[in-house]
């Protein structure tokens, strides 16, 4: 076999290996998932020594772009960081539950916000955070019971979780993950040259027994979501909280980043495993509840956590974007956004019941405690979404959320009206009678 030719790797040395294959990547030649020849295949076909092509797999790795899977070998990761073709949409004619999106009727108007905006454009040389959203900010914390510590402004969830895993960890550390999890909290791991170590949940979060085998593995740092966990709609309860904090507790050294990311419209009341952890951070975004395109998040932690952070951002971007700042500082000085958020909160709620509810009367079960989606455990993915497109129904297939946890569909239930829950679970009983045949046969 031509190895060569098969892969397209090139190159003379680490480096032109290395550019080789991000080519690859980049054009689609190496597709997500594809597996690369062993270190002695390509040394081989290229004529150079193992230690020169284990090198450039190393980098490779460090920078995100593959992954080591054991007996597996190595393959391109599932979404490398690189800019290559996204994810087609959804066909017009169906109707997409699978993009995680808030229903906008549900957010807040920014009409007024927006014209309570100061008139100047900001400077160079101006305090990078707002003081007037920091204080807001740190009444909102305050009231829900949150560790007090110090506070910063990033832009959005991932943003935040990206600058705290950079203070801290090191390209090969080990991250503890959920499982079923955030797609993007993986490829974020991945892309950090950082190796995910699965920690199984249930309705309430993260399992504690498997959090401290994951601990005791070598996990030098743990992200969860305390609620509106996605895709399972997760959310920890104070009898949780405390036995998570009692594992935390036999490893002090653990920094633990949870991602608020849905906060006031998440259904569940906000609990925090992050006391009497030494290295910590809590990330509240606003993008599920005043707006994606607000690309802004509350960052609070620990000192030496927060100052890393603002620090590595002074000499980067510097600041998140003072108009946002200032927009999302008149949005949360309003009491009508309070009354809209509290109506989303109560609304998705509504959706989500209703739909385990129609689901559960055809004999299924599903998961959806918090947030904007319900994760049904089915046999097979693939022929599941497929049945429902040809019902007209769009739904996420749960591969890519899951790391060792069993397959299932997300199905985004923010824009789902109650009314259509029965068609939705009927569609989905019909695609999965196959699956039961084929089990009982």
């Amino acid at each position: 076999m031509n190895i060569v030719a098969q892969y397209g790797i090139r190159g003379e040395g680490t480096r032109g290996i290395v550019t080789s294959v991000e080519a690859a990547i980049r054009q689609g030649r190496l597709a997500a998932g594809a597996p690369l020849p062993t270190v002695r295949e390509l040394a081989r076909a290229l004529r150079m020594s193992p230690t020169t092509v284990a090198a450039a797999y190393r980098t490779l790795r460090g920078r995100g772009l593959v992954h080591a899977r054991g007996r597996r070998g190595t393959r391109v990761s599932p979404r490398p960081p690189l800019p290559i073709r996204p994810v087609a949409p959804a066909p017009s004619h169906l109707r997409d539950l699978s993009l995680g999106n808030p229903d906008p009727a549900l957010l807040p108007s920014w009409q007024r916000a927006l014209a309570r905006l100061p008139r100047r454009p900001g400077l160079y040389g101006e305090p990078a955070n707002r003081p007037e959203l920091l204080a807001l900010a740190r009444r909102q914390l305050e009231r829900d019971g949150l560790p007090r510590g110090e506070l910063a402004v990033v832009g959005g969830a991932l943003d935040g979780i990206e600058r705290v895993l950079q203070a801290h960890l090191r390209p090969g550390d080990r991250v503890a993950v959920e499982d079923p999890g955030y797609v993007a909290v993986f490829d974020l791991v991945a892309a950090l040259g950082l190796v995910a170590e699965p920690v199984g949940i249930d309705d309430s979060g993260p399992l504690p027994d498997d959090l401290g085998r994951a601990l005791r593995c070598g996990a030098e740092a743990f992200v969860l979501t305390p609620r509106a966990q996605n895709p399972t709609g997760a959310a920890v309860d104070a009898a949780r909280a405390r036995e998570l904090r009692a594992v935390l507790a036999k490893h002090p050294e653990v920094l633990v980043i949870e991602d608020d990311h849905a906060g006031p419209i998440a259904g569940a009341p906000p609990v925090s495993v992050c006391h009497g952890s030494e290295r910590w951070a809590v990330v509240r975004s606003v993008s599920k509840s005043l707006g994606p395109d607000l690309r802004l998040a509350i960052l609070t932690g620990d000192a030496t956590t927060v100052a890393r952070v603002e620090g590595r951002q002074s000499v980067g971007t510097g600041w998140v974007s003072h108009l946002l700042q200032d927009l999302v500082t008149a949005l949360w000085g309003d009491a009508a956004t309070d009354r809209q958020l509290q109506r989303a909160a109560d609304a998705y709620a509504g959706r989500r019941e209703a739909l385990v509810r129609a689901l559960a009367a055809h004999g299924l079960a599903a998961h959806g405690r918090s947030g904007l989606n319900v994760w049904v455990p089915v046999i097979e993915e693939a022929a599941i979404v497929s049945a429902l497109a040809g019902a007209g129904w769009a739904v996420r297939a749960g591969e890519r959320y899951r790391l060792r946890s069993g397959p299932a569909v997300r199905i985004t239930v923010a824009a789902l009206a109650p009314r259509e829950s029965d068609r939705l679970a009927a569609a989905l009983a019909r695609s999965v009678r196959p699956e039961r045949r084929r089990v009982s046969a």
